[in-house]
């Protein structure tokens, strides 16, 4: 999965040209999509890297990273896709990031894994969105929210203010650690059988 990761970045970053929301170079990794993406990608290296002497110290962390990109494949299934359609949500860069990786990484959460995930894990999953989301609003407060195409609030979360972009996030965090009980929950019916 690093592998494949770290291609479909360069991919996005060298070109600038993955489909909708993408950005050339390190304007790419302003995305919560690229960042999660990553994230997993990184945790799957050094899940290989630890095999041999204990890989069930990286299982936590694999575990939020898993739960991060199937996040973004949820955004893009449930409010993205229907909005811009699935073909500008599935191009280039992004079909890997949206829709391959986070299957790939659901699938070996559920299926593969051997550990059961514990309830500090599970609020684990809450951390990703949540840090995006300060250093989101962070941005926007020091540097403004500038005018679109240039906008700091590239999302668009605040197009109804400060309070409504707080709860965006808010909300955000709420689905991640859904996401994270129902993967949890998935693999404890796989596991038992």
């Amino acid at each position: 999965m690093l592998v494949i990761v770290l291609a479909a970045w360069l991919m996005m970053a060298i070109t600038g040209n993955a489909g909708l929301l993408s950005g050339f170079g390190l304007k790419s990794l302003r995305y919560f999509t690229v960042l999660s993406n990553l994230f997993a990608g990184l945790c799957a290296g050094l899940w290989l890297k630890n095999r041999k002497s204990g890989p069930q110290r990286v299982e936590g962390l694999k575990f939020v990273a898993g739960i991060s990109v199937f996040l973004t494949f949820t955004v893009v299934v449930g409010f993205l896709a229907p909005l811009y359609g699935f073909a500008k949500m599935y191009t280039g860069a992004n079909l890997w990031f949206h829709l391959l990786v986070p299957l790939m990484a659901v699938f070996e959460l559920i299926f593969l894994s051997e550990e059961r995930y514990s309830k500090k894990t599970l609020r684990m999953t809450m951390l990703p969105p949540l840090v995006y989301g300060i250093f989101y609003l962070a941005n926007i407060l020091i540097n403004g929210i500038g005018a679109w195409p240039n906008s700091n609030d590239w999302y668009g979360f605040l197009n109804w203010g400060y309070p409504a972009g707080m709860l965006i996030f808010a909300f955000i965090c709420l689905v991640s650690w859904l996401l994270g009980k129902l993967v949890s929950f998935l693999h404890d019916r796989w596991i038992r059988h």
